[in-house]
């Protein structure tokens, strides 16, 4: 009983953290106003193999209504269409570029070396990296430097929607959201008086040029898989503030074209922490397990299996619907599908063999691949 006690009092302690956080993000707003002269923004968009998605984010940005950007897009080595759709559309727009990317140095991953290079063509005052697979409301950039320059971050980031099509898609990729706002304290570490670092996703990044060359730019990170959440590590290093806010108004993303793409884009993210720390791996599997799902195998168990109820029938319930009320809030505040909820064993149980797979491959050398590069500890890529 101790033990079930212990579960049902964690799971308030999270509940309330989701609340709090989801209380104290801010978002950008329609009706926002910039003062004029509007500053020179430039959009920075590294593609790699997207021919699937560039011509959506980049129709969505010839629509914004901000009256002065450049969108620059590297074309990182595509044995696709990616470059021709580029070329296609620039050839009807002033304002978008394409740079063909250099070849990938030893030692730099490939999205940091493509973000570094549209750094340095890049001729904004402020840099708005985004992935090719967003897509933008036509008043996100007003509103989006309207509260940049509220705040006065030295890196903006934030949460947009997130899109899936599949039915496994829509199972498992609200629980990042889910486990982000149960765990992770945001509303406590972007209030602190110290910069500390926050959380920073690198589906868009908002960064004024000068902050960004302070800490050194991408080449800061260039050997992280990871590199958002590194940027925001040296940003807080370097005294520098990170905010980081609800994108969904404004920015939605298609981040996983099929199941096999959402299978390597887990295990990716899974396999960095691993490198970094193989024992908060194994604590944080431990953890999910045991506060995020075993509580529906207590259940069923309990209902269906035992002949004489356990008499721990209440204190089950209640657990299982909190972890529901929990889902219930993140997910209908990103509008993700209720299946999600509803199947929430499903998509955590798919999390947990993506974290011991990945976790395993760390522990035997074997690397990780994305983007059709091997990340490994050979390489020196973390």
């Amino acid at each position: 009983m101790l033990y079930h006690v212990i579960i049902a009092a964690g799971l308030i302690s999270f509940m309330l953290n989701l609340i709090l956080n989801l209380r104290s993000l801010k978002k950008p707003h329609r009706d926002s106003k910039i003062p004029e002269p509007a500053s020179l923004v430039s959009v920075l968009i590294p593609a790699r193999d997207e021919e699937a998605s560039i011509a959506t984010c980049l129709e969505s940005l010839r629509k914004q209504d901000y009256p002065n950007f450049e969108v620059l897009v590297l074309d990182d080595s595509s044995s696709d269409d990616t470059a021709n759709i580029v070329n296609r559309i620039a050839a009807a727009d002033n304002r978008i570029q394409l740079i063909r990317g250099k070849p990938l140095p030893e030692g730099w991953a490939g999205k940091p070396f493509a973000c570094d290079q549209l750094a340095r063509m890049a001729k904004g005052s402020w840099l708005l990296f985004v992935d090719a697979d967003t897509t933008h409301t036509p008043h996100m950039l007003r509103s989006l430097l309207a509260l940049a320059l509220r705040l006065k971050p030295s890196l903006l980031s934030g949460f947009p929607r997130q899109l899936a099509a599949s039915l496994p898609q829509k199972i498992a990729i609200p629980i990042f959201y889910f486990i982000i706002f149960s765990w992770f304290p945001l509303w406590w570490l972007q209030r602190s008086k110290k910069p500390r670092p926050s959380l920073a996703i690198g589906q868009l990044l908002l960064f004024p040029r000068d902050e960004y060359w302070r800490i050194g730019g991408h080449k800061s990170v260039k050997s992280r898989i990871l590199e958002d959440v590194w940027l925001g590590v040296e940003i807080s290093r370097h005294g520098g503030r990170q905010v980081t806010i609800d994108l969904s108004p404004v920015v939605s993303c298609n981040m996983y074209q099929s199941v096999r793409a959402m299978c390597e884009g887990f295990i990716k993210w899974v396999y960095s922490i691993a490198a970094l720390s193989p024992v908060a791996l194994v604590g944080l599997l431990i953890a999910s397990y045991l506060f995020f799902l075993a509580p529906f195998y207590w259940l069923w168990n309990d209902l269906f299996v035992e002949a004489t109820p356990t008499g721990w029938g209440y204190i089950l319930i209640f657990q299982v619907a909190v972890i529901i009320f929990m889902r219930w809030l993140v997910d209908g505040h990103f509008k993700e599908p209720v299946v999600s909820a509803l199947l929430h064993p499903i998509g955590f149980s798919f999390l947990i063999i993506a974290s011991i797979y990945a976790g395993m491959r760390q522990v035997f050398g074997a690397g990780v691949r994305w983007k059709k590069r091997l990340y490994d500890r050979v390489s020196s890529v973390e």
